[in-house]
């Protein structure tokens, strides 16, 4: 598949971006600047980059916990989702949602949600509401290998084959559900494999490319738009960091091990995104450089943007939680 050098490099882009962007979650959330549950995305961005490169502006994805990787990669503010890791106004729930609670109707970003599998029913609905109106967007979700057998999934993807619906479901496969293996929990081999009991295509995906993931989530985009049904997509990663910050290397040695991280460290999403960009001469290695460098220095505004928003007024504590007014019967 021929891509445009545009594409290319806005891959390329948004995976540092959501690189640098947990790095500096990682320090300013070590140095105490924010507390609370933060779930870094390290070693899995070209599984969310490269799927959403294949979506316009108008498609529609829903995420999980581990949040920030999603809405960057669909075109987020980052200055707004660090606002929001910090709980101020300016963040994209106005510091009330924050880290697992990233949501921006403009792009399409419907929001993440920290129970495992739940934003899956929200996108199939989001999916029957495009067939209902007869409008041509689709609808994206990622999960993970523990949200794989969460009720809520399976029950959603066999609806969504039944009635046809314009949704794909990405399961970020980084092998551990907090400490426990996907292997000793799942009775297939691969996730994907699950996808011909609901009567759709699965396909397992190198998750370490983002290339890959875009070519299977075009054609994935491809069937929706035409009526043909969901996609269940498998991208096999990793994520280099523990399950969340301030967990810590728990039980070291007893859930992996020191030489399986650094098996998956040499397969860098971004380093093999960039070997291939320099190796085809569409970028120079002085390019790559300038890309991150330049998302460092995002990165860097966002975190003064964040320091210098308010945090919320008490007497808003119950603004957004529901219509105001509430309607009346």
């Amino acid at each position: 598949m021929d891509i445009d050098r545009d594409t290319l490099m806005q891959m390329l882009r948004r995976m540092w971006m959501i690189r640098n962007f947990e790095l500096k979650v990682i320090e300013v959330h070590s140095a105490g600047e924010f507390t609370g549950a933060a779930h870094p995305y390290i070693g899995e961005e070209a599984v969310a980059v490269g799927a959403c490169a294949a979506l316009n502006d108008t498609d529609y994805i829903a995420g999980n916990h581990r949040s920030h990787g999603h809405p960057i990669a669909k075109g987020g503010r980052v200055d707004k989702a660090m606002a929001e890791l910090y709980g101020r106004v300016d963040g994209y729930c106005k510091g009330k949602g924050g880290s697992m609670h990233l949501a921006d109707f403009s792009i399409g970003i419907l929001g993440e949600s920290g129970i495992l599998g739940s934003s899956v029913p929200v996108a199939v609905g989001a999916a029957l509401a495009a067939k209902i109106r007869e409008e041509n967007f689709v609808s994206l979700v990622f999960f993970g290998d523990g949200a794989s057998n969460q009720g809520a999934l399976h029950e959603s993807m066999n609806l969504a084959s039944i009635w046809s619906l314009p949704v794909i479901f990405v399961c970020e496969n980084n092998q551990y559900a907090v400490t426990t293996s996907y292997a000793t929990t799942v009775s297939v081999e691969h996730v994907s494999d699950r996808a011909s009991a609901y009567n759709m295509p699965g396909l397992l995906i190198d998750g370490q490319d983002a290339i890959a993931m875009y070519e299977a989530t075009v054609e994935a985009v491809r069937r929706a738009r035409a009526g043909e049904g969901p996609t269940l997509i498998e991208g096999l990663t990793y994520r280099f960091e523990e399950h969340s910050l301030g967990l810590g290397r728990v039980r070291r040695g007893e859930y992996r091990t020191e030489e399986e991280i650094d098996s998956w460290r040499q397969r860098d999403p971004i380093v093999i995104h960039e070997d291939r960009l320099i190796s085809q001469g569409i970028a120079s290695r002085e390019e790559c450089d300038a890309v991150n460098a330049e998302t460092q220095q995002e990165v860097d505004r966002a975190v003064d943007f964040a320091r210098n928003s308010p945090f919320p007024e008490e007497a808003d504590l119950y603004e957004d939680m529901w219509a105001n007014p509430i309607p009346q019967p």
